[in-house]
């Protein structure tokens, strides 16, 4: 039984700021460290579609024939997330992550290293198999060594490489491969690999569970072949009518081997996919339902401004990368505001209020024109980047906060396939919108109109998902924001 001391007893009084800073320390170390390797992850995948004629043409072969290497990486992405719960319980999450990273350097400078096609794809298939560890694991262990208290800022802090990654690989490719070689783009990954890999060895626990149940060969085969189907089918309709036919295909393929693997893993004793966090509201919503809407809208903007900017205003790559440098910096300035925002109004005042402002930027981005004065169209970028940055470390944050620390792997797991099909559905959905539009004007290229209907579509499932959210207990995430 614990006694408490009275207040003037004979006990020595204990100085505990000492231990306080330290945990606030240790609260921001893992999940910068981790943040690294996100933006590692985050960057690559985004940085290769811009410099992809320039390897092609290294490899004297066209963009076109080189074009699979991004869906490979995609698909193989897909394929080994699920495992990434059973592989962290079983082998220890440290031990898993610093691997996943190590594979990723190594895989790196494999592609850097590339000089034919063959070489080349293998490489970005084995980086994106360890990318798949990276992403659950990562988050895995900051969810395991962050107190519930330091859970926002924890969970803002690995949220900004999926932020900034997207907007800024674009541009940053451009630049080196313009200035100097496309070998530099994968090249930049070894120090930040090899740092990262000696870090998390050395600051991060290593938590392994020896109870964990036999690999589930079933499920496995089932979940992954149904997450490349749907990220290849993706892929493959968002290019338009030349490959919609077997996109669709491959669509219902992956919906009806999702249907299996969701009914195995509901009777098998020990599933693979773990799906017991789905049964909480505050997961559910943020991750499997509103959040994969949402990020579906979110998606599809850093997708289709610099498209807008080059295409419909007509400008250089180089200076519609600085356009979204503003975007980006709406990004940034968020952060320092998100979790005093969070902990004043609490998770679900801000979705809906931000949600419904981060609609009107997504709408009013589809109303840019050429002569419109450029403070606006900044004011409009920048709103746009703010109100993305708080929706992501809003959902993120929310989705953990009710979930037990058994229920952790699976639903980090679960969290990692739902972004992954989010972002590859917004990107294939807004593409197919652009497609659309430019057939019903019976026109052969791109132009402004079909970017607004592009963007008016991402608003419109933005709304969708923001009143979507209103289903939330009116205290979801109270004891994460403070506020219980």
């Amino acid at each position: 039984m614990l006694h408490e001391r009275p207040a003037d007893g004979p006990y020595p009084a204990v100085n505990t700021a000492p231990l306080a800073e330290t945990a606030v320390r240790l609260s921001r170390r893992v999940p910068l460290i981790v943040a690294a390797a996100f933006f590692m992850e985050t960057l690559d995948g985004t940085i290769v579609t811009t410099a992809l004629p320039a390897i092609a043409h290294s490899m004297h072969r066209s963009a076109l024939e080189l074009t699979p290497s991004i869906s490979a990486y995609l698909v193989a992405v897909a394929a080994f997330v699920p495992t990434a719960g059973w592989a962290a319980d079983r082998l220890g999450s440290r031990t898993v992550f610093a691997c996943a990273v190590a594979l990723f350097t190594l895989a790196s400078v494999l592609c850097a290293a590339s000089s034919t096609p063959a070489v080349f794809f293998t490489a970005r298939v084995v980086q994106g198999a360890a990318a798949a560890y990276m992403s659950p694991v990562g988050r895995l262990v900051v969810l395991r060594e962050t107190p519930k208290r330091f859970l926002i800022e924890a969970i803002a802090i690995i949220t900004w490489p999926a932020l900034i990654g997207p907007v800024v690989g674009p541009p940053l490719a451009g630049v080196i491969t313009t200035y100097a070689s496309w070998h530099w783009i994968f090249l930049i990954n070894a120090p930040i690999g090899i740092v990262g890999v000696w870090l998390v060895l050395r600051m991060v626990p290593n938590h392994v569970d020896r109870a964990v149940a036999r690999f589930d060969a079933l499920g496995f085969v089932l979940t992954a072949s149904a997450l490349a189907a749907l990220i290849e089918g993706l892929t493959l309709a968002g290019e338009g009518s030349p490959q919609l036919g077997l996109g669709s295909a491959l669509l219902v393929v992956g919906a009806l081997l999702g249907v299996f693997a969701a009914r195995h893993a509901l009777t098998h004793a020990a599933p693979m996919l773990d799906l017991r966090a789905l049964r909480i509201p505050t997961f559910s919503i943020p991750t499997a339902s509103a959040g994969v809407v949402s990020r579906m809208a979110i998606a599809a903007t850093p997708f289709l401004l610099p498209l807008l900017f080059e295409i419909g205003f007509r400008m250089s790559a180089v200076a519609a990368g600085m356009m979204l440098l503003v975007y980006m910096t709406g990004n940034l300035a968020m952060k320092a505001l998100t979790t005093r925002v969070l902990r004043r109004f609490g998770f679900p005042r801000v979705l809906l209020v931000n949600g419904i402002l981060c609609t009107l930027a997504i709408t009013a981005c589809g109303l840019l024109t050429p002569g419109l004065a450029r403070p606006l169209i900044y004011a409009i970028l920048l709103v746009a980047g703010m109100t993305r940055s708080m929706h992501f470390t809003t959902v993120n944050t929310l989705a953990f906060a009710d979930i037990a620390p058994a229920e952790r792997a699976g639903a980090s797991t679960l969290s990692a396939m739902t972004q992954q099909l989010a972002f590859t559905l917004g990107v294939a959905f807004a593409a197919l919108v652009l497609a659309l539009s430019e057939q019903a004007r019976g026109a052969h290229g791109l132009a402004l109109t079909d970017f607004s209907h592009a963007f008016l579509v991402a608003g419109a499932l933005m709304l969708g998902a923001t009143l979507w959210t209103l289903r939330l207990p009116s205290g979801a995430g109270a004891e994460v924001a403070g506020r219980a």
